[in-house]
C-alpha cells in the first residue's frame, strides 16, 4: 500500500485507517494507548493522525506478518536497524548507557562526564562536580588559524567554521589513521576542545588560543564567543552539551557510523556527522527556530506570528518531536538554563509566548532545538550558536558510535527495494 498523503506530517482519519488497513475504532484505540498522536484539525471536532508514527506501526505490522524486507519502513522512524549500547530513547529522554540525560543535566554533571559515560569510560555524575575537573588538553591548534579564517566568506555562520576546520585538522594529521582505542579518546578529546574553540573563526579569531586554553570545553565554547564565563552561563552551556550529547541513531549519527563502518578516520567520521547536522530537518532546525523567534519579537506579536503562519499554510519550527508524544523533555531544562541567565531577555518572553500561542492552538510542546535557541539568545550568542551548542554536544554521540560500529566489525550496508522500471 502507498503511504498516506500528509500536510507538515499529519493525516486525515481516512487516509489513516487506509493506509493501515484498520477500522476507526482501531485508530482510536491506537491513539488513546499513545502509539499514534493526534492533534484537531483546523476546522470541526476531527483530529489529524501523525504520519511518521503511522509508517512505524506500518513497519511493525509488516514484520510480524512477514510481509517482504522491513528495512524499507524501518528506515523511515521505525524499528532499530542497529543494535547498540549507547543511548536508547524512551519518554524521559535520551538514556545515555542506562543513565537518563535529563538527570545527569539537572544534577550538574559536567559535558567531559557524560562524554566519559557514552564513551565507556566511566558511570559519570550521579552528583554534581566541578565541570573542570576533567580537562582535556588540546596544547596546539593542529592548523594555522588565521590562513584557516582567511577561507570562510564574510558573514559565515559557526557551523560552517567547524565544517572547513575539522577536515583541515585532520588533513595535517598525519597519524590519523594509526589510532585505535584509548588513544583514539585522547584524539578525540583534543578535537572536541578544538572544535569550540574553531566558534571564534567567523568573528575573532585571536579568541582561539584562549578557547583553547580554558579548563572545560564549556568555558572554551564561551571563550570562542567572547562571552563572561559567569557560573550560571557555564552552567547553561554545560547542560545544553550534555543534553544534546547523543540521541541514538538519529540521521547525523547514523551517517557517522556507515562512514565508521568503512574504516574511516575520526576525522572523516565527524565531519559526515557535521554535514548532516547541518540540513534544516537536523541541526539546521535551529537556524529556523532562531528566524521565528526574531519574527515574534516583541512577545506581543508571538500569537499573530503563528496564526499567519497557520493561515498560510506554513510550518512552523521549533515544536513536536516525532520521538516525544507528551513532550521534548529536554527542552524544559534548556528553558530554564536560559532563564537563570537572561531572565527578563526579550527573546526569552517571545519563546514564552510562542510556546502559550502553539498550546493555544492545540499545537505540541517545543522541542530541544527551540530550548537552544533560548540558551543561545540568553549568553547573546551570534546567529547560527544555537546550532553550534548542538554540534559541539553531538561530537560526543558520534565517536562514541564510530568506535562501537568499528569494533562491530561489519560494513553497514542497507538494500534498497527496487521500485523502477
Amino acid at each position: 500500500m502507498n503511504q498516506p498523503s500528509s500536510r507538515d506530517g499529519f493525516v486525515t482519519g481516512d487516509q489513516a485507517t487506509a493506509f493501515l488497513g484498520i477500522k476507526r475504532q482501531t485508530l482510536y484505540a491506537y491513539a488513546s494507548r499513545g502509539l499514534v498522536r493526534s492533534v484537531p484539525a483546523s476546522e470541526g471536532r476531527a483530529r489529524l493522525y501523525a504520519q511518521a508514527d503511522l509508517l512505524r506501526l506500518k513497519a511493525r505490522h509488516d514484520a510480524r506478518a512477514g510481509h517482504g524486507p522491513v528495512a524499507a519502513s524501518a528506515l523511515r522512524w521505525g524499528e532499530p536497524v542497529l543494535e547498540t549500547a549507547v543511548s536508547t530513547i524512551d519518554d524521559r529522554g535520551p538514556i545515555y548507557r542506562g543513565v537518563p540525560a535529563v538527570g545527569l543535566a539537572l544534577s550538574g554533571a559536567s559535558f567531559e562526564a557524560a562524554a566519559a559515560l557514552l564513551w565507556g569510560e566511566a558511570r559519570g555524575q550521579e552528583e554534581g562536580e566541578d565541570e573542570g575537573e576533567a580537562r582535556w588538553p588540546a596544547p596546539t591548534a593542529g592548523v594555522p588559524v588565521a590562513r584557516l579564517a582567511a577561507l570562510l566568506p564574510e558573514g559565515a555562520s559557526p557551523m560552517t567554521a567547524l565544517s572547513l576546520g575539522v577536515p583541515a585538522i585532520g588533513a595535517r594529521d598525519a597519524d590519523r589513521h594509526l589510532v585505535s582505542g584509548a588513544s583514539e579518546l585522547v584524539l578525540a578529546r583534543a578535537l572536541i576542545v578544538r572544535m569550540a574553540a574553531l566558534l571564534c573563526l567567523p568573528n575573532e579569531r585571536e579568541r582561539f588560543a584562549r578557547a583553547l586554553a580554558e579548563s572545560s570545553v564549556a568555558r572554551a565554547v564561551l571563550a570562542a564567543f567572547g562571552v563572561r564565563a559567569a557560573p550560571a552561563a557555564v552552567r547553561a552551556v554545560n547542560r545544553a552539551l550534555v543534553l544534546c550529547a547523543d540521541h541514538e541513531l538519529n540521521p547525523s549519527t547514523f551517517a557517522v557510523r556507515v562512514a565508521a563502518s568503512a574504516g574511516a578516520d575520526l576525522y572523516a567520521c565527524v565531519s559526515a556527522g557535521l554535514s548532516v547536522l547541518s540540513g534544516p530537518q537536523h541541526g539546521g532546525m535551529c537556524d529556523r527556530v532562531e528566524a521565528l523567534v526574531e519574527e515574534a519579537r516583541p512577545a506581543a506579536r508571538a500569537a499573530e506570528v503563528v496564526a499567519s503562519r497557520a493561515r498560510r499554510g506554513e510550518p512552523i519550527p521549533g515544536f513536536g518531536h516525532t520521538m516525544y508524544r507528551a513532550g521534548d523533555p529536554r527542552t524544559g531544562p534548556l528553558l530554564e538554563a536560559a532563564a537563570e541567565v537572561a531572565p527578563a531577555s526579550e527573546t526569552m518572553a517571545a519563546v514564552r509566548a510562542l510556546a502559550k500561542a502553539m498550546a493555544a492552538a492545540g499545537h505540541e510542546p517545543p522541542t530541544v532545538d527551540m530550548g537552544l535557541v533560548a540558551v543561545a539568545a540568553a549568553l547573546r550568542l551570534p546567529p547560527g550558536g544555537a546550532a553550534a551548542l548542538f554540534a559541539i554536544g553531538r561530537c560526543a554521540g558520534w565517536i562514541a558510535h564510530a568506535t562501537e560500529q568499528r569494533q562491530a566489525g561489519y560494513i553497514v550496508r542497507p538494500r534498497a527495494r527496487y521500485t523502477g522500471p
